[in-house]
C-alpha cells in the first residue's frame, strides 16, 4: 500500500512529465537584459524567430536593461520555472560576479545552462570623422600623444565592452576615457551621432553599422579575421599582439525548469543554430556558429569567471 507522500511524489513527476510534452502550449520569453539594437538583442531576435518556426508558438523578446545586463538577469533568476521565461546572457555575465560587490542572482546556481548561441569577436570601431587615424597604429600613436582625449562608450560598468578597453589600454599604454550607457544600442547611437568617439564593440552590433561606412573598424580582437569582414585586420595583425577579446552570448533556464523542457529547448536551439536562416545571420554580423553541449557551455562560463576575474583584478575596477 502506497503512503500518501509517495502518491504525491509520484502525481508530481506525472504531472511534470506530462506538462514537458504538451510543452509549449503558450508564449515563451526570453529575457534580453539589454535595450534593442546591442549585441545581444541582435542575436537573441533572428534565434527567437527561427524557435517560433519550429516550436508552434511565439517567442517573445523581453529587453530588460539597466546596471551593465545586471537587472535583467535579477529578473530572470526570480521568474517562475514552469520552461516560459529563458534568459538569454553574454559574456557580461561572467565578468559581473568579480564587478560588482552586491548581485541578486548568482550565474552559477540560479540557472540552468543550455548552450552558447553566438561567438562574434570584439571589435574596435570609431566614428570616422571623430577619429580621422587611418589605422590601429596610428590611432594608438594619437592617443599615447593626447593622454585622455578619446573616450569610449560601453554597454556599462563591467561589461565586456567596458573590460575590452581596460585591457586594450593596459596593452598599449594608452590612456582612453570610459563612458558608460544602458546598453550597447544606446552607446552605438551616441557613435555614430558624434558624441564619443570610439567602442570596444562585439561584432555583431556593430557590423551592419560598419558595411553602411558609419562606422570604421580598425581591427577585430580574435586571432584569425571574422566571417563576412575579411578586410578588417586582427590586432596582432594591426599591431597589438595577444589582444584577444572574443564575446559571446548563451542560454539558460531558470532553476527549477523540468528536465524535459530544458532538453527539449536545447534540442531546438541546435537545430535552430544549424539551420541556413541562422548560419548566414550570424556568417553577415561576422560570429562563428558555436555547438555545445550544456555541460561543455557550463564549463565554459566556469572558465570566462575565472578569466576575467584576473582582468578584473589588473584594472582594478569595482562597484556597488
Amino acid at each position: 500500500m502506497f503512503k500518501p507522500a509517495l502518491l504525491l511524489l509520484a502525481g508530481l513527476g506525472f504531472c511534470a512529465a506530462s506538462s514537458a510534452q504538451t510543452w509549449p502550449d503558450r508564449p515563451v520569453t526570453f529575457i534580453v537584459p539589454f535595450p534593442a539594437g546591442g549585441g545581444t538583442d541582435t542575436f537573441a531576435r533572428p534565434l527567437a524567430a527561427q524557435l517560433t518556426k519550429q516550436l508552434g508558438k511565439t517567442v517573445i523578446i523581453d529587453n530588460r536593461g539597466g546596471a551593465g545586463g545586471t537587472l535583467g538577469a535579477g529578473l530572470a533568476a526570480k521568474a517562475a520555472p514552469d520552461g516560459y521565461t529563458f534568459f538569454i546572457g553574454a559574456a557580461h555575465h561572467a565578468i559581473a560576479p568579480a564587478i560588482y560587490s552586491k548581485l541578486d542572482y548568482n550565474i552559477k546556481t540560479d540557472f540552468i545552462p543550455i548552450t552558447m548561441i553566438a561567438t562574434p569577436p570584439q571589435v574596435i570601431v570609431v566614428n570616422p570623422q571623430r577619429v580621422t587615424a587611418p589605422d590601429l597604429k596610428a590611432f594608438i600613436a594619437y592617443a599615447k600623444e593626447n593622454p585622455g582625449k578619446i573616450n569610449f562608450g560601453s554597454a556599462g560598468n563591467g561589461t565586456s565592452h567596458h573590460l575590452a578597453g581596460e585591457l586594450f589600454k593596459i596593452q598599449t599604454k594608452t590612456n582612453l576615457s570610459h563612458v558608460p550607457y544602458r546598453g550597447a544600442g544606446p552607446a552605438l547611437q551616441d557613435l555614430m551621432g558624434g558624441q564619443i568617439d570610439m567602442m570596444f564593440d562585439g561584432l555583431g552590433s556593430s557590423s551592419g553599422h560598419i558595411k553602411n561606412g558609419k562606422l570604421k573598424a580598425l581591427a577585430v580582437a580574435s586571432n584569425k579575421r571574422a566571417p563576412g569582414f575579411p578586410d578588417v585586420p586582427t590586432a596582432a595583425e594591426a599591431g597589438v599582439p595577444g589582444y584577444e577579446v572574443s564575446t559571446w552570448y548563451g542560454m539558460w533556464a531558470v532553476k527549477g525548469t523540468p528536465p524535459a523542457i530544458v532538453e527539449r529547448m536545447a534540442a531546438e536551439v541546435k537545430k535552430a543554430l544549424a539551420s541556413p536562416e541562422i548560419q548566414n545571420r550570424w556568417n553577415d554580423a561576422g560570429s562563428d556558429v558555436p555547438q555545445m553541449s550544456q555541460q561543455e557551455f557550463a564549463a565554459k562560463v566556469d572558465s570566462e569567471i575565472e578569466r576575467w576575474g584576473s582582468v578584473v583584478k589588473s584594472a582594478n575596477v569595482k562597484l556597488e
